[in-house]
Protein backbone atom coordinates (compact mmCIF):
# COMPACT_ATOMS: atom_id res chain seq x y z
CA UNK A 1 0.00 0.00 0.00
CA UNK A 2 1.07 3.29 -0.75
CA UNK A 3 1.45 6.17 1.97
CA UNK A 4 1.38 9.78 0.54
CA UNK A 5 1.91 12.79 3.26
CA UNK A 6 0.53 16.14 1.92
CA UNK A 7 2.44 19.16 3.03
CA UNK A 8 -0.05 21.76 1.78
CA UNK A 9 0.79 24.45 3.48
CA UNK A 10 0.51 27.04 5.10
CA UNK A 11 2.54 29.87 3.32
CA UNK A 12 4.95 31.69 6.01
CA UNK A 13 5.58 29.00 8.17
CA UNK A 14 8.37 27.31 7.55
CA UNK A 15 7.63 26.02 4.21
CA UNK A 16 10.66 27.06 2.30
CA UNK A 17 12.88 25.83 4.85
CA UNK A 18 11.55 22.55 4.94
CA UNK A 19 11.30 21.96 0.92
CA UNK A 20 15.05 23.22 0.72
CA UNK A 21 15.97 20.51 2.64
CA UNK A 22 14.08 17.74 1.39
CA UNK A 23 15.54 18.79 -1.89
CA UNK A 24 18.96 18.91 -0.96
CA UNK A 25 18.53 15.28 0.88
CA UNK A 26 16.35 14.12 -1.83
CA UNK A 27 19.00 11.51 -2.74
CA UNK A 28 20.02 10.31 1.30
CA UNK A 29 16.30 10.09 2.14
CA UNK A 30 15.49 7.77 -1.22
CA UNK A 31 15.30 4.94 0.81
CA UNK A 32 12.55 6.23 2.98
CA UNK A 33 10.75 8.50 0.35
CA UNK A 34 10.14 10.00 -3.09
CA UNK A 35 10.31 13.48 -2.09
CA UNK A 36 8.60 16.37 -4.68
CA UNK A 37 8.27 20.01 -4.12
CA UNK A 38 7.96 23.20 -6.16
CA UNK A 39 10.07 22.69 -9.30
CA UNK A 40 8.36 19.23 -9.66
CA UNK A 41 4.77 20.34 -9.93
CA UNK A 42 5.06 22.78 -12.35
CA UNK A 43 1.72 23.49 -13.08
CA UNK A 44 -0.01 21.68 -11.04
CA UNK A 45 1.35 24.60 -8.38
CA UNK A 46 0.62 27.40 -10.30
CA UNK A 47 -3.03 25.74 -11.18
CA UNK A 48 -3.77 25.81 -7.36
CA UNK A 49 -2.30 28.95 -6.72
CA UNK A 50 -4.84 30.32 -10.10
CA UNK A 51 -7.67 28.80 -8.37
CA UNK A 52 -7.76 30.83 -5.25
CA UNK A 53 -6.95 34.21 -7.00
CA UNK A 54 -10.11 33.41 -9.17
CA UNK A 55 -12.64 30.63 -7.90
CA UNK A 56 -14.17 29.28 -10.74
CA UNK A 57 -15.15 25.76 -11.44
CA UNK A 58 -13.11 25.66 -14.45
CA UNK A 59 -9.59 26.94 -12.69
CA UNK A 60 -10.79 23.63 -10.25
CA UNK A 61 -10.62 21.70 -13.61
CA UNK A 62 -7.71 23.09 -14.33
CA UNK A 63 -5.73 22.06 -11.46
CA UNK A 64 -7.56 18.90 -11.45
CA UNK A 65 -6.01 18.14 -14.93
CA UNK A 66 -2.32 19.07 -13.95
CA UNK A 67 -2.43 17.06 -11.26
CA UNK A 68 -3.18 13.90 -12.64
CA UNK A 69 -1.12 14.67 -15.31
CA UNK A 70 1.88 14.88 -12.88
CA UNK A 71 1.20 12.28 -10.93
CA UNK A 72 1.05 9.94 -13.95
CA UNK A 73 4.71 11.21 -14.61
CA UNK A 74 5.78 9.93 -11.17
CA UNK A 75 6.87 6.06 -10.13
CA UNK A 76 5.59 4.40 -7.72
CA UNK A 77 7.28 3.96 -3.79
CA UNK A 78 5.96 3.05 -0.68
CA UNK A 79 6.17 6.57 0.81
CA UNK A 80 5.54 9.54 -1.01
CA UNK A 81 6.06 13.23 -0.07
CA UNK A 82 4.44 16.32 -1.75
CA UNK A 83 4.84 19.27 -0.57
CA UNK A 84 3.43 23.25 -1.80
CA UNK A 85 2.01 25.42 -0.01
CA UNK A 86 -0.43 26.78 -2.86
CA UNK A 87 -2.27 23.21 -2.46
CA UNK A 88 -4.32 25.59 0.63
CA UNK A 89 -4.96 28.54 -1.87
CA UNK A 90 -3.46 31.96 -1.93
CA UNK A 91 -1.54 33.74 0.95
CA UNK A 92 -3.88 36.01 3.03
CA UNK A 93 -3.62 39.71 2.04
CA UNK A 94 -3.62 38.74 -1.55
CA UNK A 95 -6.57 40.09 -3.69
CA UNK A 96 -8.94 38.08 -5.57
CA UNK A 97 -9.92 38.60 -9.95
CA UNK A 98 -12.65 40.58 -8.34
CA UNK A 99 -10.61 42.76 -5.69
CA UNK A 100 -11.78 40.44 -2.89
CA UNK A 101 -9.30 40.37 0.00
CA UNK A 102 -8.28 36.81 0.82
CA UNK A 103 -8.62 36.43 4.82
CA UNK A 104 -8.83 32.06 5.08
CA UNK A 105 -7.85 29.04 3.43
CA UNK A 106 -10.85 27.07 4.33
CA UNK A 107 -12.86 27.55 0.81
CA UNK A 108 -10.04 27.05 -1.37
CA UNK A 109 -8.31 24.40 1.10
CA UNK A 110 -10.66 22.57 1.44
CA UNK A 111 -11.82 22.14 -2.52
CA UNK A 112 -8.18 21.69 -3.35
CA UNK A 113 -7.89 18.85 -0.78
CA UNK A 114 -11.14 17.50 -2.37
CA UNK A 115 -9.37 16.85 -5.86
CA UNK A 116 -5.88 16.04 -4.23
CA UNK A 117 -7.60 13.21 -2.50
CA UNK A 118 -9.84 12.02 -5.47
CA UNK A 119 -6.83 12.11 -8.04
CA UNK A 120 -4.26 10.31 -5.00
CA UNK A 121 -6.99 7.50 -4.76
CA UNK A 122 -7.26 7.21 -8.52
CA UNK A 123 -3.35 6.84 -9.12
CA UNK A 124 -2.87 4.78 -6.27
CA UNK A 125 -6.10 2.94 -5.43
CA UNK A 126 -8.54 3.30 -3.33
CA UNK A 127 -7.05 2.08 0.12
CA UNK A 128 -3.74 4.51 -0.66
CA UNK A 129 -3.00 6.09 2.86
CA UNK A 130 -3.38 9.56 2.78
CA UNK A 131 -1.97 12.39 5.43
CA UNK A 132 -2.08 16.45 5.03
CA UNK A 133 0.38 18.09 6.84
CA UNK A 134 -0.21 21.47 7.83
CA UNK A 135 2.74 23.73 9.19
CA UNK A 136 1.64 26.23 11.43
CA UNK A 137 2.56 29.34 13.45
CA UNK A 138 1.42 31.80 16.18
CA UNK A 139 -0.61 33.73 14.91
CA UNK A 140 0.63 37.31 15.60
CA UNK A 141 4.24 36.39 14.39
CA UNK A 142 2.57 34.84 11.30
CA UNK A 143 0.79 38.27 10.65
CA UNK A 144 3.73 40.04 10.67
CA UNK A 145 5.65 37.52 8.53
CA UNK A 146 3.06 38.05 5.80
CA UNK A 147 2.83 41.40 6.62
CA UNK A 148 6.55 42.11 5.23
CA UNK A 149 6.27 39.10 2.46
CA UNK A 150 3.68 41.41 1.07
CA UNK A 151 5.17 44.56 1.50
CA UNK A 152 8.20 42.91 -0.78
CA UNK A 153 6.42 41.09 -3.47
CA UNK A 154 3.49 43.27 -4.18
CA UNK A 155 2.30 47.07 -4.21
CA UNK A 156 1.01 47.05 -0.26
CA UNK A 157 1.00 50.38 0.89
CA UNK A 158 -0.86 49.96 4.64
CA UNK A 159 1.38 50.49 6.99
CA UNK A 160 1.46 47.00 9.71
CA UNK A 161 -1.12 48.88 11.70
CA UNK A 162 -3.77 49.53 9.11
CA UNK A 163 -2.96 46.07 8.11
CA UNK A 164 -3.73 44.72 10.54
CA UNK A 165 -7.32 46.32 11.12
CA UNK A 166 -8.28 44.79 8.26
CA UNK A 167 -8.22 41.23 9.50
CA UNK A 168 -10.11 41.73 13.08
CA UNK A 169 -10.99 38.15 12.89
CA UNK A 170 -8.34 36.41 10.95
CA UNK A 171 -7.68 32.87 11.75
CA UNK A 172 -3.99 31.87 12.52
CA UNK A 173 -2.83 28.92 10.74
CA UNK A 174 -3.23 26.63 14.21
CA UNK A 175 -7.01 27.42 13.41
CA UNK A 176 -6.96 27.04 9.94
CA UNK A 177 -5.27 23.43 10.54
CA UNK A 178 -8.32 22.86 13.05
CA UNK A 179 -10.89 23.62 11.24
CA UNK A 180 -9.40 21.35 7.94
CA UNK A 181 -8.89 18.73 10.26
CA UNK A 182 -12.22 18.54 10.64
CA UNK A 183 -13.92 18.77 7.35
CA UNK A 184 -11.17 16.61 5.37
CA UNK A 185 -11.84 13.09 5.09
CA UNK A 186 -8.12 12.00 5.98
CA UNK A 187 -5.68 11.86 8.49
CA UNK A 188 -4.34 15.64 9.26
CA UNK A 189 -1.54 16.30 11.26
CA UNK A 190 0.32 19.40 12.55
CA UNK A 191 3.52 21.09 13.68
CA UNK A 192 4.32 24.09 14.89
CA UNK A 193 7.17 26.25 13.53
CA UNK A 194 8.30 27.45 16.96
CA UNK A 195 8.67 24.07 18.17
CA UNK A 196 11.46 22.99 15.41
CA UNK A 197 13.39 25.94 15.86
CA UNK A 198 16.26 24.16 17.25
CA UNK A 199 16.04 20.95 15.51
CA UNK A 200 19.07 20.37 12.77
CA UNK A 201 16.16 19.72 10.11
CA UNK A 202 14.47 22.57 10.62
CA UNK A 203 10.81 22.48 10.36
CA UNK A 204 11.65 19.40 7.97
CA UNK A 205 12.02 17.78 11.12
CA UNK A 206 8.24 17.58 11.35
CA UNK A 207 7.70 15.45 8.30
CA UNK A 208 10.87 12.93 9.43
CA UNK A 209 8.90 12.31 12.47
CA UNK A 210 5.77 11.97 11.28
CA UNK A 211 7.28 9.33 8.68
CA UNK A 212 9.63 7.75 11.65
CA UNK A 213 13.23 8.06 9.26
CA UNK A 214 15.38 6.43 11.62
CA UNK A 215 18.26 8.53 13.16
CA UNK A 216 21.06 7.16 11.62
CA UNK A 217 19.85 8.42 7.98
CA UNK A 218 19.17 11.68 9.72
CA UNK A 219 22.81 11.77 11.25
CA UNK A 220 23.75 11.64 7.52
CA UNK A 221 21.62 14.20 6.36
CA UNK A 222 22.73 17.93 5.55
CA UNK A 223 21.38 21.01 6.77
CA UNK A 224 20.35 24.18 5.18
CA UNK A 225 20.21 27.73 6.59
CA UNK A 226 16.31 29.36 7.19
CA UNK A 227 14.81 30.85 4.26
CA UNK A 228 12.59 33.25 3.83
CA UNK A 229 13.70 35.14 6.75
CA UNK A 230 12.14 38.57 7.57
CA UNK A 231 13.52 41.86 6.37
CA UNK A 232 14.89 44.18 8.84
CA UNK A 233 12.25 46.75 9.70
CA UNK A 234 14.64 50.02 7.75
CA UNK A 235 14.25 47.85 4.49
CA UNK A 236 10.28 46.91 5.08
CA UNK A 237 10.00 50.88 5.80
CA UNK A 238 12.08 51.44 2.17
CA UNK A 239 9.31 48.95 0.76
CA UNK A 240 6.69 50.71 1.66
CA UNK A 241 8.26 54.06 0.37
CA UNK A 242 8.81 52.32 -3.17
CA UNK A 243 5.33 50.85 -3.49
CA UNK A 244 3.54 54.49 -2.39
CA UNK A 245 5.59 56.20 -4.78
CA UNK A 246 6.34 54.06 -7.50
CA UNK A 247 3.22 52.93 -9.95
CA UNK A 248 4.40 51.43 -12.15
CA UNK A 249 5.01 47.32 -11.90
CA UNK A 250 8.46 47.10 -13.35
CA UNK A 251 9.93 49.53 -12.13
CA UNK A 252 8.86 49.11 -8.60
CA UNK A 253 10.21 45.53 -9.10
CA UNK A 254 13.55 46.48 -10.00
CA UNK A 255 13.58 48.87 -7.82
CA UNK A 256 13.21 46.23 -4.61
CA UNK A 257 15.57 43.78 -6.48
CA UNK A 258 17.87 46.57 -6.48
CA UNK A 259 17.65 46.99 -2.64
CA UNK A 260 17.92 42.87 -1.88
Amino acid sequence: MTRVVVHAGFHKTGTTSLQDFLRLNKTALAPHLAYYGKADFLNAGAQARLYAQRPFPHRLFLFRRALRHFLATIPDHPTIVLSRETFSGGMPGHRTLSGRLMTSYQRPAKRLATVIISELRRRFGSEVDITFLYTTREREAWVRSVYGHLLRSIRLTDTFETFRARFPDLPGPEEEARLLARALPVRVATARLEDYSTAPEGPAAALLDLLQVPAHTRATLQPVPPQNTANAPALQAEFLRLNRSIQNKSKLKAAKNALL
